[in-house]
């Protein structure tokens, strides 16, 4: 079993940064692809970004591609999101998952494990 913490959210202004990190711990996550994946209120859930942990390749949703950046860091078990120039658009609970394919996957079906998630607000 995997568990995943996530961390770094808050209130911030449009046009600021915020990094995000998830923590996981119960097994090493070096040979399972990581995501984010964010829920706004009343909205569904989008994938955001994810790496792969065979290729460390990076996939991002259009919506965020240029301002987020993914990367994950095996010796600490850890998976970040530095998000830049936020947007009020990019309101929401954020969630990163893990699922242990070497393909990065853009549906939230395809994870096995979730973390709790952590608020990020932007405001005008």
């Amino acid at each position: 079993q995997v568990q995943l913490a996530e961390s770094g959210g808050g209130l911030v202004q449009a046009g600021g940064s915020l990094r995000l990190s998830c923590a996981a711990s119960g097994r090493t996550v070096s040979r399972y692809s990581l995501a984010w994946f964010r829920q706004a209120p009343e909205m569904e859930g989008e994938f955001v970004a994810g790496v792969s942990w065979s290729s460390g390749g990076t996939y991002y949703a259009d919506s965020v591609k240029g301002r987020f950046t993914i990367s994950r860091n095996n010796a600490k078990n850890t998976v970040y999101l530095q998000m830049n120039n936020l947007k009020p658009e990019d309101t929401a609970v954020y969630f990163c998952a893990a699922d242990s394919s070497a393909r990065i996957g853009a549906r939230s079906r395809e994870y096995d494990y979730w973390g709790q998630g952590t608020q990020v607000t932007v405001s005008s």
